[in-house]
């Protein structure tokens, strides 16, 4: 099993549910039946490394508290069951992201006729706009 499979295991242990009125289509079961889930989780509890949870924090944006606690709602599907697993799977999708190291921009190599072309271009482009200002007749 590896690193992020036993960290979104514990994600899955630590998450706490609760169920709430859901809106949208669905008529007057809508107004009885608490479909939508929350889900929360401690993401302090995980014990991230750093890196890692910088970019937990930026995907999840403002579902994450000031506590540290990851907010989920999933509302989607009409029943129970279904928004609990889609909960629990855009959980996971999320700490996998997370786990996946951004690529690193190669940085552009220029030599040294292109260097002096974009210089050229440069200095004709400040001429052709230093030629609008005004003009005078003297």
């Amino acid at each position: 099993m590896s690193a992020v499979d036993d960290i979104v295991e514990r994600a899955q242990a630590l998450a706490s549910e609760s169920f709430i009125a859901s809106t949208g289509p669905g008529g007057q079961n809508v107004n009885k039946v608490a479909t939508a889930v929350q889900l929360r989780v401690d993401i302090y509890a995980l014990r991230l490394v750093p890196p890692v949870f910088a970019r937990v924090r930026e995907l999840a944006g403002s579902r994450m508290t000031a506590r540290g606690e990851l907010i989920l709602t999933a509302r989607r599907f009409r029943t129970q069951e279904a928004n609990r697993a889609d909960a629990r799977e855009r959980l996971a999708e999320l700490l996998v992201e997370a786990h996946k190291l951004p690529e690193k921009r190669a940085k552009s190599r220029l030599n040294r006729v292109g260097k002096e072309q974009r210089l050229k271009g440069k200095k004709l482009r400040g001429s052709v706009k230093a030629g609008r200002g005004k003009v005078s007749f003297d």
